[in-house]
């Protein structure tokens, strides 16, 4: 019996978006992330320091790092920024900040 193409279409594009969930579950190694609003809450709140200030520390300190993606998230009961850095040598690593002082938890 032959596979209609429509099945056929629905079997690939789940193929496809499995290896996308996982990658999304694989990113978030922290608690969960907070949204654009929840952000700007925890600065206006003074649980977080503004992203600006976090992102100028690393400039100082790695020179030859360019910040790639930067997230606020829970790390049990602290606020945790996440930095996906671009190193020069092309290498990829995460940098985690402590959100309310600014100071480096932990690269990786």
């Amino acid at each position: 019996m032959p596979v209609s193409r429509s099945l056929y279409a629905i079997s690939i594009l789940g193929l496809l978006a499995a290896p996308a969930a996982l990658a999304s579950a694989a990113d978030a190694p922290h608690g969960a992330c907070l949204t654009k609003a929840e952000q700007r809450a925890a600065v206006a709140s003074h649980k977080a320091i503004p992203l600006a200030k976090v992102l100028k520390a690393p400039r100082e300190r790695a020179r030859h790092a360019e910040t790639v993606r930067a997230r606020l998230c829970h790390s049990g009961d602290k606020l945790v920024y996440v930095l996906t850095l671009l190193g020069r040598s092309g290498k990829v690593f995460t940098a985690t900040v402590d959100a309310a002082s600014g100071e480096s938890v932990s690269v990786r």
